[in-house]
């Protein structure tokens, strides 16, 4: 991707983020904002003010008049536009639901994009005058697999949504907090570390040995901005090791925390490289560096 598309890319993102924010803002706190509208693409019931941010994600992207593919959890793959598509944006619009609904301060939007040069994989829509078009992969048999992984993307931007927050990265020119070069922990002692955690339905063995060794824990319910924080310092490392989380949630803040030389793997301390769609999921370690890193992978068993 060249930089005038990464400025274009990154402008069009940024305005998403900006619109999504004032849609979703009289459903925070909210019963309505709560209700179940639907089955989403990911297999999950989605709530209502899950939609609306993404029915903005949708708007904000047809209006740019390019043709690109979305991927985003509640509508699956959705394709915008005539034509192959120039890019792939791996959304999700609402990262911390419930939080957002129970009005806690740690709920974001996620978006990264990937170049798509070369897949010609979309179709043109002959019934749709707008060309935008669902190519969920259940329903179009013609439609081709995305062979796009999460090591194609090539700009990631999360937002904090309650803070106001904006982390960004580009592949190769590092990353963002707030528009200032973001700077993660030099913590290499284990037994001082914080750690970020989603341990719901995890292997409790495993987290009960990461607890013991580790200074303190902390879960706050957003994958996105718990990700985040090991690219910021404001953790040493996250983990998720149910091998149940999406490739949609982390497309963004792992590429953020790779600007700044974090590390990141799977449980197995294998790199990730799931394929971009709503139904690929993995396990996930991330640290601020290789020797916390290491630490965590011993005491979890996966080398």
């Amino acid at each position: 991707m060249n930089e005038e598309d990464v400025q274009f890319w990154s402008k069009v993102s940024k305005k998403i983020i900006e619109e999504a924010q004032m849609a979703i803002l009289p459903l925070v706190g909210t019963i309505k904002g709560g209700e179940i509208v639907k089955m989403g693409a990911d297999g999950t019931p989605t709530k209502l003010i899950d939609l609306v941010a993404e029915n903005k994600v949708v708007e904000v992207l047809e209006d740019t008049g390019r043709s690109v593919t979305l991927i985003s959890e509640e509508i699956g793959e959705f394709k915008v536009g005539e034509g192959s598509s120039e890019v792939v944006f791996v959304v999700d619009p609402l990262d911390g639901t419930s939080n957002a609904l129970k009005n806690i301060p740690a709920y974001a939007i996620s978006i990264a994009i990937a170049d798509a040069s070369g897949i010609h994989k979309t179709h043109k829509n002959l019934e749709n005058p707008s060309g935008s078009q669902n190519i969920n992969s259940k329903t179009s048999k013609n439609q081709p697999q995305n062979q796009l992984t999460i090591e194609d993307i090539e700009i990631g931007f999360v937002k904090n949504l309650a803070t106001g927050d904006l982390y960004e990265a580009v592949k190769g020119q590092g990353a963002m907090l707030n528009g200032k070069k973001l700077v993660p922990s030099t913590q290499e002692d284990i037994s001082k570390s914080s750690i970020g955690a989603y341990i719901y339905r995890a292997e409790m063995n495993k987290v009960d040995k990461l607890c013991k060794a580790v200074r303190r824990m902390r879960i706050l319910g957003s994958v996105a901005i718990e990700l985040c924080y090991v690219a910021d310092s404001t953790y040493d490392a996250f983990i998720d090791i149910r091998g149940n989380l999406r490739i949609v949630d982390i497309s963004a803040a792992k590429l953020i925390i790779e600007e700044t030389r974090g590390i990141v793997t799977d449980e197995k301390c294998q790199p990730l490289n799931g394929k971009l769609n709503v139904l690929e999921r993995t396990s996930i370690i991330a640290a601020c560096n290789p020797i916390i890193h290491s630490d965590i992978i011993q005491i979890l068993g996966g080398i």
